[in-house]
């Protein structure tokens, strides 16, 4: 038996039995989607779609299907690989053909029961084919997935199908070509092959295997033996040979050194910088075992540095990726597509570079509107909306496309704030007109002025936050050093402890003075604010405090630099409309009051607290776990607002959204703060570890390997040496790892969680 569920975005996950496979492929919903893709292909064909256009969209509508999950039931009805429990089944994916049915029955009609196909059909887009098969005896999905590979003579077969919570999704009745009810849905046996059957042959010049066809059946033509060592389960000989195509070809006589040297020093990334492993896989082209050591020693000797570009293009390559765009980590995590609703309007009329920074800058004015309204974290600690956020930019980077949705959001309260301030006015002219033995009239009541000036003084913040009658304060700062009127006399730090106390729930603060025209007051700061800066100085600004809190308690978001000579962003129009679309958001945020239960947000919170715990625990970054801990709040802070602005609905797009915004601040804080973080902390600095920030140790570590390995990949990521054993006691404990000597050891399960 397999999975299904609602869609890829969701987690639950239940037993799929033949009659909820039915209801699936006989959808209204997945009959319209699947024909809207097929409206859209066709659209791409004649070229009126791009290809960015059309793989955006149908990335998309794919989400909104049924999804099987063939390669496991799941114990606790979640879908995650911990508590996968196979099924006995795996996928075979054929991608991009303009003739599924073709292929079809060409390599597999007639033989389905030999290959154990239990269900074929046309993929959603109409541009592939995908199987369900029966595993043979005693192989695991990877090498299910090769054996079937060799069966149909595809040598660029999709690997990424070993992931045991991959999904699979729903198609129409009408795109199934075969179908093994009593199979696919009764007690699954293993297949059973011949043993020669599943040994891997290989052609000794590709690097790839060779299959013949002979009355449907599949002949294997094994030439010679290869070198079977493998980099996440692709041949070290299938990279190399990319490497070189990508690089421009096999030596030619005089480069030979000059390119094998180069060779080894990309290669040592992917060899955890062994050079017997080296040594092993390296081609030669004439050259003995002796100049070879030496070759491979010097590479290997270089600093390490991130992977190079060509050794990441050479891997895609191999293993018939080439189009999947390579992360780059000098770059923030990329936006998700589909936005709430509430962040697309914002974001509507915002050119495409700046969008981003537009969804992190809007939050500040949105939660002002809250009053007196509470969340309860995962800590069951009650916290108000506090939202500060600091955009640092390089010079005429276009700092400024905050300002018009910001602008739009803050309407109202301005409106009530023009009024109160003629108020105030009023009476202080009042004031200064009698003379100062004459009857004064008292300061009016129910002031509430939200928006300050940002060069406001300390007693006249302590003032406004007094009669403010617990709303929130917020200001837009067109550089952060305009935060500075507030720092008190002297030399004091006053302006970065309002940051930190806007924060903390409960918090109090305020002054007290003697004369009786002082102000004295004590108050608790809800304050939300916007600020802009470049980098440089951004960074100086909070260089005196770097692990005095503030950075940990703001939410940073930046602009990345655009190439010279680029065409000049072009902005929407904000106009009534806008203003209309916006106006029941900003309703249901001045409506709400009290306490406010948001389950889906408690429950991401957990989730994402699990998610960068782990990444602390296998990068070992101290200063990554401490910034992840407000990072979190700020990100859930972020889905309490949306929520209540969706009129206290969840919906589905708040999930990524609220995740992607959680790595972006992660990413700014690292990027900006990382570096000088650690050497304020005193912790090892080592020219090795990368600005892009903190690395997954157990991810640079092959499958099995040993406490030396261990040791030097500490080493090379900036800690000490020794810290490697409690850090693998605390892998094993934490059931990442398995060991019966102390001294070797292999993974046990491996997840990425930063990005």
């Amino acid at each position: 038996m397999f999975g299904i569920c609602k869609n890829v975005k969701s987690q639950a996950v239940s037993l799929c039995t033949a009659d909820l496979f039915d209801k699936a492929i006989d959808s209204p919903l997945v009959a319209r989607v699947c024909a809207e893709l097929q409206d859209a292909l066709e659209k791409r064909r004649r070229g009126e779609m791009s290809k960015e256009d059309y793989d955006t969209y149908k990335t998309e509508q794919k989400k909104l299907l049924p999804a099987f999950m063939p390669h496991a039931t799941f114990s606790n009805g979640r879908r995650c690989n911990e508590d996968a429990v196979p099924s006995g089944l795996s996928i075979y994916d054929v991608d991009h053909i303009s003739d599924p049915h073709g292929y079809y029955k060409k390599r597999v009609k007639g033989i389905e029961p030999l290959l154990g196909v239990v269900l074929a059909h046309v993929t959603p887009s109409g541009e592939g084919l995908r199987l369900f098969f029966i595993m043979p005896k005693g192989m695991n999905l990877a090498q299910a997935q090769k054996w079937m590979s060799r069966q149909l003579g595809d040598k660029s077969y999709d690997e990424c199908v070993k992931d045991y919570a991959r999904c699979s999704f729903a198609v129409p009745r009408s795109y199934i070509i075969y179908i093994d009810n009593e199979r696919l849905f009764g007690e699954i046996e293993p297949l059973e092959v011949d043993d020669a059957e599943s040994e891997l042959s290989a052609d000794t010049e590709s690097g790839g295997l060779q299959i013949h066809r002979n009355n449907g059946f599949a002949e294997k033509s094994e030439t010679a033996s290869v070198n079977d060592e493998r980099f996440k389960g692709i041949p070290y000989c299938d990279i190399i040979k990319a490497w070189f195509e990508v690089t421009g070809g096999e030596p030619e006589k005089g480069e030979r050194n000059t390119k094998l040297h180069k060779l080894a020093s990309h290669l040592r990334y992917i060899t955890d910088n062994d050079e017997a492993t080296m040594l092993r896989v390296m081609p030669r082209y004439g050259l003995d075992e002796a100049e070879m050591k030496s070759l491979i020693h010097s590479a290997c000797s270089a600093k390490f540095y991130s992977t190079p570009k060509e050794m990441k293009k050479a891997i895609a390559k191999a293993i018939g990726e080439e189009n999947v765009q390579e992360e780059d980590v000098s770059m923030p995590p990329e936006m998700p597509k589909t936005l709430p609703p509430l962040i697309k309007l914002l974001v509507s009329r915002t050119p495409d570079v700046y969008k981003p920074a537009v969804a992190h800058a809007v939050f500040p004015s949105l939660a002002t509107h809250l009053h007196r309204v509470r969340f309860r974290y995962i800590d069951n600690k009650e916290h108000e909306a506090t939202l500060m956020n600091v955009l640092m930019a390089g010079t005429g980077a276009g700092k400024d496309c905050i300002t018009e949705p910001i602008d739009y959001i803050m309407a109202d309260i301005r409106r009530r704030d023009d009024e109160n301030l003629r108020r105030e006015r009023e009476w202080k002219n009042e004031v200064n007109s009698k003379g100062s033995n004459k009857d004064k009239r008292q300061r009016p009541e129910g002031l509430i002025i939200q928006e300050i000036d940002p060069d406001m003084t300390n007693p006249a913040f302590v003032m406004r936050t007094a009669e403010a009658d617990g709303h929130f304060l917020y200001t837009k700062m067109n550089e952060i050093d305009q935060f500075d009127s507030l720092k008190g006399n002297g030399n004091g730090k006053q302006q970065f402890q309002i940051m930190c106390l806007a924060f903390d729930p409960r918090n109090r603060y305020g002054q007290t003075r003697v004369g009786t025209q002082s102000v004295t007051e004590k108050v608790q700061i809800r304050f939300n604010w916007n600020a802009s800066t470049t980098i440089m100085k951004g960074k100086k600004y909070f260089s005196r405090v770097l692990t005095d809190g503030p950075i940990s308690r703001i939410n940073f978001c930046t602009i990345p630099e655009r190439e010279i000579g680029a065409d000049m962003p072009i902005y929407g129009e904000y106009d009534t409309r806008f203003e209309k679309q916006l106006k029941p958001y900003i309703d249901n945020l001045c409506k709400a009051s009290g306490r406010v239960i948001c389950n889906e947000a408690f429950s991401l919170a957990k989730r994402l607290k699990e998610e960068c715990a782990e990444f602390s625990r296998l990068s070992q970054s101290r200063v990554y776990e401490n910034l992840s801990y407000r990072a979190l709040v700020i990100a859930w802070l972020k889905a309490c607002v949306l929520y209540v602005a969706n009129g206290q609905k969840w919906d589905d797009t708040f999930d990524d959204f609220i995740r992607w915004s959680l790595d972006y601040d992660m990413w700014c804080k690292i990027a900006f703060f990382g570096s000088a973080i650690e050497a304020a902390e005193n912790e090892p600095i080592c020219s090795m570890v990368q600005p892009s920030g903190p690395r997954n140790m157990l991810e640079l570590l092959p499958d099995e390997f040993t406490r030396e390995d261990v040791a030097r990949v500490r080493v090379s990521q900036g800690k000490s040496e020794s810290g490697t054993n409690d850090m693998l006691r605390h892998w094993v404990t934490r059931g990442y790892l398995e060991t019966e000597d102390k001294k070797n050891y292999r993974k046990l399960k491996y997840k990425n969680v930063y990005g």
